[in-house]
């Protein structure tokens, strides 16, 4: 499969990174950075302004994003629209580029006026937020925090230079009143914040514009988009000349009393994804050791499957309840030489038990956890509000720990490996923050691993093949809510076949 089929997978770099790519390609860049990006902006200003007469306004802040609105309100001018632009700093302690930018704009005959001018008849055509970019860290107050809330109020488009002033690049975290765009183009790469926590919900659609720079010649991106393009290599048809053993058994233990629906779903999902066959190790002995609408499964006792030889992969946790026996069966698991994925329950009596973190750290096998943000932060003994303060390093963190592929669950969702590697995914929807979604996406993993994918191309496939799922059904319904986890499999099928055999 071509990798050309494929978006290719961006680059994301922290604030320090973009920092550096700044500072090493600065001098003698011809022309300068600030009016690349300015023109960049100002070239999609037109694109969203194609079917829109009417006046523009931008608000420029104190500093080089400021500069980048000046930049772009000259040329939206030089191409015939009327621009007004709002500028409530000092003209003299603005930094030397920005300085440049602003009389450039003087120069041409624009102004600037001190306040947010009153709305034209009919409204704005476009407004720009160029206050403040990727180096904010504290909370919008007094004029700029009244500007965002008049500039969020306008009805049409609204465009963000870099990332929407108020939103933390490095974290997603909105820094008190935030702007809400409908459009962001970010500068040379992506910024964690774009895509994580917050920030999804304020950037609205996101461009990247590399300003005709190439990041990786100044310094190696430490993060990336998941695209299937990370693991395309995998995506071939199957032999004619193979057979069920050819693709796996896939373990999953769980199933509690009360909770063994948990375990099917991931059982089903592992079934739906290929896995040549799915048994599934139930906690509760009253339960029927069958799935009426899935026959397929097999059904043992959690201990009897974890004696068993020539499995592929196991998955430890889903309904798995925090019992005596469900702690030794944690242990036990941790000691096979499969690869092993550790969910729910399972994370949970880590977290509370020493010398399972111990043994688990020590593994010299594949080890994958899947922690929602509660889940990650009794693992490492803080605050769910800590993780979420810093949800790549929070991730990376997990990973060097125990020496694990990690996922931690969320908007925007962080993988992050062993080597401190990390990703964030950009598929899925809210409609999917309902219960037995994480089963599913256990039992995705597992059956890749069962098939003989690596930790890293397992839980990179399985996370977005997961959002992509649950984007699929909400596209062809329409659905906002109401997504049942039971629903995703059969997407989650559709979507990967349509990886291996497209259409187009």
């Amino acid at each position: 499969m071509p990798t050309a089929m494929f978006a290719p997978s961006r680059l994301i770099y922290p604030v320090a990174g973009i920092r550096d790519i700044e500072a090493r390609a600065l001098p003698g860049a011809v022309p300068p950075l600030m009016e690349r990006a300015g023109a960049a902006a100002a070239a999609l200003a037109l694109r969203l302004l194609f079917d829109r007469p009417g006046a523009v306004l931008v608000a420029c802040g104190p500093g080089n994003n400021g500069g980048d609105g000046f930049v772009l309100a000259r040329h939206l001018r030089q191409a015939g629209l009327e621009v007004h632009l709002a500028f409530a700093g000092d003209p003299a302690r603005l930094p030397a580029d920005a300085a440049a930018a602003r009389s450039a704009w003087l120069e041409q005959g624009g102004s600037t006026r001190p306040d947010l001018p009153p709305p034209p008849p009919g409204g704005w055509a476009l407004v720009v937020d160029a206050l403040f970019g990727i180096g904010l860290q504290r909370p919008l107050e007094g004029l700029y925090a009244a500007w965002i809330e008049a500039l969020n109020a306008q009805a049409c488009p609204r465009l963000a230079l870099d990332i929407p002033s108020g939103l933390n690049a490095d974290t997603g975290q909105h820094l008190g009143p935030c702007f809400e765009a409908s459009h962001t183009i970010s500068f040379i790469a992506l910024k964690p914040g774009l895509l994580t926590l917050d920030g999804p919900d304020l950037c609205g659609e996101i461009l990247v514009d590399s300003i005709d720079l190439e990041p990786e010649e100044h310094h190696p991106a430490p993060g990336r988009e998941i695209t299937p393009a990370l693991f395309t290599e995998r995506l071939r048809p199957r032999r004619s000349n193979s057979h069920k053993g050819s693709y796996g058994d896939a373990a999953l233990i769980g199933g509690a009393p009360g909770m063994v629906g948990a375990a099917v779903l991931a059982g089903r999902a592992a079934a739906y994804l290929g896995a040549g066959r799915v048994l599934i190790g139930l906690l509760d002995p009253a339960a029927l050791p069958v799935d009426i609408l899935r026959p397929e499964l097999m059904f043992r006792s959690a201990p009897d499957l974890l004696a068993e030889t020539g499995i592929g992969a196991f998955a430890v946790g889903p309904g798995l309840g925090q019992s005596d026996t469900a702690m030794a069966l944690v242990g036990t698991a941790i000691g096979k030489p499969q690869p092993l994925v550790l969910d729910a329950d399972a994370l949970n009596l880590v977290a509370r038990e020493p010398v399972l973190q111990n043994a688990l750290a020590a593994r010299k096998n594949p080890t994958l956890l899947t922690p929602h943000p509660a889940e990650a932060a009794r693992l490492l003994a803080c605050t769910t509000s800590d993780i979420q303060a810093d949800r790549v390093a929070a991730a990376c963190r997990l990973a060097t720990r125990f020496k694990a592929w990690v996922v931690l669950k969320g908007c925007g969702s962080i993988v992050a490996g062993p080597d401190r590697q990390w990703w964030i995914n950009t598929s899925g929807n809210p409609a999917m923050a309902t219960a037995g979604m994480g089963d599913v996406l256990t039992g995705l993993i597992t059956a890749f691993l069962a098939r003989g994918w690596s930790a890293r191309e397992a839980l990179l496939a399985g996370v977005h093949l997961h959002g992509l799922a649950g984007d699929h059904i909400c596209a062809a319904h329409g659905i906002d809510s109401g997504l049942l986890a039971d629903e995703l499999a059969p997407s989650a099928r559709h979507c990967f076949n349509a990886w291996i055999r497209p259409t187009t």
